[in-house]
């Protein structure tokens, strides 16, 4: 997950939050949440099906059947198990709801951390451990809501369905969220799907900012850049050198910046940052909202804040090198990795040839890596979606803004809104500006956010679910 984090020193203090009681089965909600946080689900010495098999063993216990519970395991990765869940509704004319999250996690090293990340600690109002955001905040709050829904005897009309899946941090292996979408499609098949992407901002005084939902991403794209030549003994240096002209090709992508665009959640997103950003950057989102060719706001944007660069456009950025054979020959190959953002609404294929444009040396071949999954138009912000969740957020936090958002990031969303099921990011998880930490040291979670975020979204899914 990449959410938007940005600047506190920009914003305006939100409305602060009331206090709010002991929710229900909160000492339950705590164990499931060390449970699944303290099972080890990195890649390289973790296993997602353990962790689903947890998960599943608790669903039991508050009264799930065996046939409400399915763990799905592709035979050739026997760790990386998947569970979805299946709490069946009263009136079968409406499509189900799908309650989203992965359960795998990015490596941590032990003796990198102040912790032990595989150890949930509370500690100065904060959860502590890998994980502890990203994502098993979300997939523990999926758990407990559909635990806490059979133990009170909730019978919702609509369906809820929770798939926890694997291998969502790690590109290019095998991800549960596609394996789902192509071959249990019907077991996961939804109306529209919750799932994170997006979370709440806070002041320096814990105050809420801002709560966003997030409404589509964009997509992430390798492409190597390689230049071959024969090279030679370094005695005898030649013009005609791979790395040189590889150095020339990404000084050339250096300088340039693709077009900007939008689309409804961004022009709906500045709209709204316009009256809560002061000075010169909330003038030019008012008036690039207003009129997205707006060249000039749209540049004033984007240089007042990388995040907001996200958003605006496609990006590229070469991020990895690779050159030359020995120290004492001329190189005879020189490689880099360019790491692209597509916006919404623009082929893998056009943005190779676009590189290729922008480089305009026929020498330099540009090849497309591993696609990750199919570029699809965001989501529509319908009322159906978005009237519940901004009342709710409205009576647990008054007078803060509930803004559309477009993540530049990537989630397991890419999977399924390609197969039909709009997905969008929602938690009512708050951060501050410095954020969870997620993917790096120390990741953490405000016990207060996680507490407030699972009220939330219990009352969510029981709002779209009970009419």
């Amino acid at each position: 997950m990449n959410p938007i984090r940005l600047a506190a020193a920009l914003l305006l203090a939100g409305t602060a939050a009331p206090a709010l009681a002991h929710t229900p089965d909160e000492a339950a909600f705590r164990d499931t949440y060390k449970e699944l946080v303290e099972t080890n689900t990195t890649l390289s010495a973790g296993s997602c099906t353990l962790a689903a098999e947890r998960m599943a063993a608790r669903l039991k216990a508050a009264g799930y059947r065996d046939e409400d519970l399915h763990l799905i395991v592709e035979p050739s990765h026997p760790k990386e198990g998947n569970l979805v869940a299946v709490l069946q509704g009263t009136d079968p004319k409406l499509k189900p709801l799908l309650l989203l999250a992965h359960i795998d996690v990015v490596e941590a090293n032990r003796a990198d951390w102040e912790r032990d990340p595989f150890t949930l600690v509370e500690e100065n109002g904060y959860f502590y451990a890998r994980g502890s955001s990203d994502d098993k905040a979300q997939a523990s709050v999926w758990v407990d809501t559909l635990a806490r829904f059979k133990r009170e005897g909730y019978k919702p009309k609509r369906t809820v369905k929770m798939a926890l899946t694997c291998g969502e941090e790690t590109a290019g292996a095998f991800n549960g969220a596609d394996y789902l979408a192509k071959h249990e499609r019907q077991l996961i098949d939804a109306e529209f799907a919750l799932n994170e992407g997006a979370g709440g901002l806070l002041d320096e005084a814990g105050k809420p900012v801002i709560l966003n939902i997030q409404a589509g991403e964009k997509f992430p794209q390798n492409y190597r850049l390689e230049v071959t030549n024969p090279g030679g003994h370094s005695s005898r240096p030649v013009k005609e050198n791979a790395i040189y002209r590889l150095s020339d090709a990404l000084v050339k992508l250096r300088g340039y910046d693709f077009p900007f665009e939008s689309n409804e959640a961004t022009r709906g997103y500045f709209a709204a940052m316009a009256k809560l950003t002061p000075g010169a950057a909330g003038q030019a989102m008012a008036a690039f909202a207003a009129n997205p060719r707006d060249e000039a706001a749209a540049n004033a944007v984007a240089a007042a804040n990388p995040s907001w660069n996200g958003i605006l456009h496609t990006t590229c950025v070469a991020t990895m090198l690779e050159g030359g054979h020995a120290t004492n020959a001329l190189p005879q190959r020189a490689r880099a990795n360019v790491n692209c953002r597509i916006f919404p609404g623009t082929s893998v294929e056009q943005i190779r040839q676009a590189l290729e444009t922008i480089v305009a040396d026929p020498q330099v071949k540009i090849t497309t890596l591993e696609t990750r999954s199919e570029i699809s138009p965001p989501p529509p912000l319908t009322e159906k979606v978005v009237a519940p969740a901004r009342k709710i957020a409205a009576e647990m936090w008054p007078g803060t803004p509930f803004v559309p958002l477009m993540a530049a990031g990537g989630t397991d969303g890419a999977f399924l809104t390609p197969a039909g099921i709009p997905t969008y990011g929602l938690s009512g998880f708050f951060a501050d500006a410095e954020g969870s930490h997620a993917h790096g040291l120390n990741e953490r979670m405000r016990v207060k956010s996680l507490m407030e975020g699972r009220t939330f979204l219990y009352r969510l899914v029981k709002a779209y679910t009970s009419k």
